[in-house]
């Protein structure tokens, strides 16, 4: 197969030199797409509706502090390393990644805990809170290594255009071991019983979308991701990453037309020919968008070139939204880790107050991420850069007084346990929440992190990569396969730009 693939893009290259792709958004996936298609020969243009790339992974500079908005965790390493070896280059030419030792701190309600890098510290770590349970462990991370290995290496590679797909040896010899029909909840306590455990354990798959009785145990591949392969930052930021990417699609060819607004895809006669951007009209011969699918369809698109109805996206089941602070203080907080989960609240509440009972949290659990004490340039000297993140349901109202108020109720909760007191040291603080994800990105319900990763909404089941309407119209990103994050982004960019060297 991969042969085969390269026989494709060789033969674009040789014959389709002239064919000019239009994307809409620098993200992740449409960066992805815009390489992999101008390395085929094709004239490239990405349409960019912010002044800067990234997408949701832009950075900002404010009073000295540079903040990432958007994603903060860099996992997944080897995607990345896959991603830039396509084209002959390393993830070392783009920028500097560090492993971060300990990975992250958890805070619990009467104590905390340091998840190491290394595996041996680990293991002691769950002897030291569960007696035996490092065997248990050894065998769990055994178990997330195969998934990973086939999901993240074979499932995601996969296009999701129909079924058949999954007709592969090794994943109808493995599905049990793949653990579909499986809950990470009974997985997870079927080898644990240390509740502290059992919550490092469970955590990943908050953002999927579901809860833990309801995501299957597949997703353990995330604590493989996690615990084995590790945390890890590029320095200067998370934008650093975009930036590589920006970079290598310019040394490929790829041009970038930033604040352009999208009005319109024109289609004529189930053919996509040219997008309505600034009131000025700009032709080509397909057309990926990475925006978002839905605001794609319901809103560029005329009703009768639309795949999907009003009614089938208000049946999608959506993963979280956020509200996030980017906040400044002057002054070091000792207590804190680059990463740094607050688990001092009850966390099947919450997940039930974004999954079961959609509404604004009685008591959150929160993120912080401080990458001031892994990188000096994010911060003044003598500052601390601070991302604080909660997460909530998806398509509720945020106003300035719920932000304030949540605001006060993290700040408190983070001063109990690190001492720290920001309102006394604060020098600049932002807040970002579902309605500035729909003003920014026209985010379908303010989502965050795009569908939930459940059984009925995994491969063919998520909105197609393809349009069955408009030939040439193609979509990339969180709302189609393989789904939400930011390698999934990477592998999201290439499958979009196959399928395009299919069509030709």
């Amino acid at each position: 197969m991969n042969n085969f693939k390269h026989l494709l893009f060789n033969y674009a290259t040789r014959t389709m030199s002239k064919k000019k792709i239009a994307i809409i958004g620098a993200g992740f996936s449409g960066l992805s797409s815009a390489c992999y298609l101008a390395k085929s020969g094709f004239d490239v243009t990405v349409y960019e509706k912010h002044n800067s790339i990234g997408g949701r992974s832009r950075s900002y500079s404010e009073n000295g502090f540079v903040f990432d908005m958007g994603p903060s965790w860099y996992w997944m390493p080897d995607i990345f390393e896959k991603f830039f070896a396509d084209f002959g280059k390393n993830v070392s030419d783009y920028y500097d990644l560090v492993r971060l030792s300990p990975s992250y701190r958890v805070f619990f309600s009467d104590d905390y805990l340091d998840v190491p890098a290394s595996l041996d510290e680990l293991y002691a770590l769950f002897e030291r809170y569960e007696p035996g349970s490092s065997s248990n462990l050894k065998q769990f991370l055994k178990e997330a290594e195969y998934k990973y290995n086939v999901g993240m290496h074979d499932l995601v590679y996969k296009p999701g255009i129909n079924i058949s797909e999954l007709i592969d040896m090794r994943l109808i010899s493995g599905v049990f071991k793949l653990d579909v029909f499986k809950s990470m909840s009974s997985h997870v306590r079927k080898l644990f019983k240390n509740q502290k455990l059992i919550k490092l354990l469970e955590f990943p798959v908050l953002f999927l979308g579901a809860l833990p009785e309801q995501t299957p145990a597949l997703y353990s591949l995330m604590n493989y991701a996690d615990l084995v392969l590790g945390t890890w930052y590029p320095m200067g930021g998370m934008q650093k990453i975009a930036q590589g990417m920006y970079e290598l699609a310019t040394e490929l060819g790829v041009k970038f037309e930033t604040e352009i607004d999208i009005q319109k895809i024109v289609v004529d006669k189930n053919i996509a020919t040219s997008i309505l951007a600034n009131k000025k009209i700009e032709n080509f011969d397909a057309l990926v968008s990475s925006a978002d699918y839905h605001f794609t369809e319901q809103k560029l698109l005329d009703e009768k070139d639309r795949k999907y109805t009003a009614k089938y996206w208000e049946s999608r089941k959506m993963a979280p939204s956020c509200l996030i602070y980017y906040v400044g203080v002057k002054g070091a907080i000792n207590n804190l880790l680059h990463h740094n989960l607050f688990f001092d609240a009850d966390f099947q509440k919450h997940s039930k107050e974004i999954y079961t009972n959609p509404k604004w949290p009685d008591n959150p659990l929160f993120y912080v991420c401080c990458p001031s004490k892994t990188d000096n340039s994010v911060a003044p000297e003598g500052h601390e850069n601070l991302f604080i993140l909660i997460p909530v349901a998806p398509g509720i109202t945020d106003t300035e007084e719920i932000r304030e108020k949540y605001f006060k109720v993290v700040v408190e909760r983070l001063k109990a346990k690190t001492g720290f007191d920001v309102k006394n040291n604060l020098v600049y603080c932002k807040s970002y929440a579902p309605s500035n994800f729909v003003k920014d990105y026209n985010a379908f319900k303010g989502n965050a992190y795009g569908l939930a990763n459940t059984l009925m909404q995994t491969a063919h089941l998520k909105p197609s990569l393809r349009s069955k309407k408009v030939k040439n119209l193609f979509y990339t990103g969180q709302l189609t396969v393989p789904g939400p994050g930011v390698p999934p982004s990477l592998i999201s960019g290439k499958l979009a730009a196959e399928q395009i060297l299919n069509f030709f």
